[in-house]
């Protein structure tokens, strides 16, 4: 949907520039995230082998193959799926769940029994007596009935670990959708700096025709000759390095994404601006400080230093447990009837003196608290300034997008007139080439512009965005 869009307050101007909605709903929103339900269809051969053991031995089985080209929306669902951080993070995530668990289990009574069947006797030279079997069996049942808030202390303290996984995994699928997104771009880039300098040698071999020409008709010179296959020569490395650029590029994305090892892929997508960011600064300021996981792992982290110090204190107060106890005893063939006993009681501990150890653990959990109020404030701070960083970022590179674009199409008309001239002779060679090269970089300049600006609102969207991949 082709916008024509004017704000002289903010200077943000951009004329007759597409949108493109593959990953975001808008730039005021988060980006849509993709689930099992509604998830985009990719080819099942850019996954990577299920094994993450495995450990290619033969030059074949690490050789491209194919190559893909895959949009930015199918890059992201790839991420979801094989990106080994996330991964990572998940697993965490469930072992915290585990532990939270583990936890909880000091609110049941311990509960175990043992046995055992024994056979003695005099011995095997002996014949005074025979040999006899007996057995022994017993039950135990414990239970902590207070613990001075040392139970709930490790309860709690399990259940903020489980919720930093869980801002842990939030965050790092946010970092990875970033990452995807900037990577994407870069294989944009790399992608029209091939095209550009592609562009650039063309110019460059239909400009040394035309001085060939005009010395093969005895108006032009030897030396303009000579200007000509230097400036070709120039183009020609400038393609080799942009191809190369390209190909650490996909490789670059290939890596991200954790692909299979014989697959390569290009970007589908156009180049065009990825959306508008409509709240202003301070909004923006706002909605980041409420959504990003960052500041609320650091609180998190400072609750696990508070049930810290409230399980060391806890070694101070009385302990008091319940324990119960059954056992039974036989021996066979004795002509008896077999014993049975039972205890029930209480047990209580009080540590008396501990040498400090107690009190020396809290007060190490009391620093532990105020570093993670200082780092709270710290990332509090670097998140207003990387959201101003990225706003004022936003808005010159759409200014930028302007500029260039009317630069692109002034220097078109320059290379036009520069040939014209050159053929009717009233102008040089060396007008030509400099005309070729303002507007090769007029090109790269429209370009970086408009994905400069593309990565600001990704990492903008990143700042104030809560959720990622679901």
């Amino acid at each position: 949907m082709n916008l024509i869009f004017w704000c002289v307050n903010s200077t943000l101007v951009v004329l007759g520039f597409a949108i493109l909605f593959p990953t975001f709903a808008g730039a005021t929103t988060p980006p849509k995230t993709q689930n099992s339900s509604s998830s985009l269809q990719v080819p099942d051969y850019l996954n990577p082998n299920p094994n993450p053991l495995q450990f290619p031995t033969t030059p074949e089985e690490v050789r491209v193959q194919q190559t893909v080209s895959i949009s930015l929306a199918q890059a992201l669902e790839l991420a979801q799926r094989n990106n080994r951080d996330l991964q990572v993070a998940t697993l965490q995530l469930e072992r915290s769940r585990l532990a939270v668990r583990e936890s909880q289990a000091v609110l049941f009574p311990t509960l175990g029994i043992n046995g055992n069947v024994t056979n003695s006797g005099n011995g095997f030279r002996s014949n005074s007596s025979q040999a006899s079997t007996s057995f022994n069996g017993s039950a135990q049942l414990n239970y902590d009935l207070y613990t001075s808030g040392s139970r709930q202390a490790t309860i709690r303290a399990a259940e903020e670990q489980l919720r930093l996984d869980e801002l842990n995994v939030e965050s790092t699928a946010l970092q990875i959708q970033l990452n995807v997104t900037t990577a994407y771009y870069n294989l944009q880039q790399a992608d029209e700096q091939v095209r550009i300098n592609q562009s650039a040698v063309n110019n460059a071999e239909a400009s040394l025709r035309d001085t060939q020409a005009r010395e093969n008709a005895g108006v032009g010179t030897g030396f303009d000759v000579l200007q000509a296959q230097v400036n070709l020569a120039n183009a020609q490395q400038e393609l080799t390095n942009a191809i190369s650029q390209q190909q650490i590029a996909r490789r670059q994305l290939v890596t991200v994404l954790s692909l299979a090892q014989s697959v390569n892929i290009t970007a589908a997508d156009p180049v065009q601006l990825a959306g508008l960011w409509q709240p202003t600064l301070e909004e923006t300021i706002i909605q980041a400080f409420q959504n990003r996981p960052e500041l609320q792992q650091q609180l998190a982290q400072r609750n696990i230093y508070e049930q810290q110090r409230r399980q060391a204190l806890s070694q101070l107060g009385p302990q008091i447990s319940l324990a119960g106890s059954y056992s039974v005893r036989d021996r066979y063939n004795d002509g008896l009837s077999s014993n049975d006993s039972y205890s029930v009681g209480l047990q209580a501990n009080l540590n008396l003196f501990d040498g400090g150890a107690a009190k020396a653990r809290a007060a190490q959990s009391k620093t532990n608290i105020a570093i993670a109020e200082s780092q709270f404030a710290s990332q509090r701070d670097q998140i207003r300034f990387d959201v101003e960083q990225y706003y004022f970022q936003l808005q010159s590179n759409l200014n930028n997008v302007q500029t260039s674009s009317v630069a692109l199409n002034q220097a078109n008309q320059a290379l036009d007139l520069a040939r014209l001239r050159f053929q009717n002779g009233v102008g040089t060679q060396t007008e030509v080439i400099a005309a070729e090269n303002d507007l090769t970089r007029a090109e790269g300049n429209r370009i970086t512009a408009i994905l400069d600006y593309n990565r600001a609102l990704a990492n903008l969207q990143r700042s104030v965005t809560s959720t990622a991949f679901r």
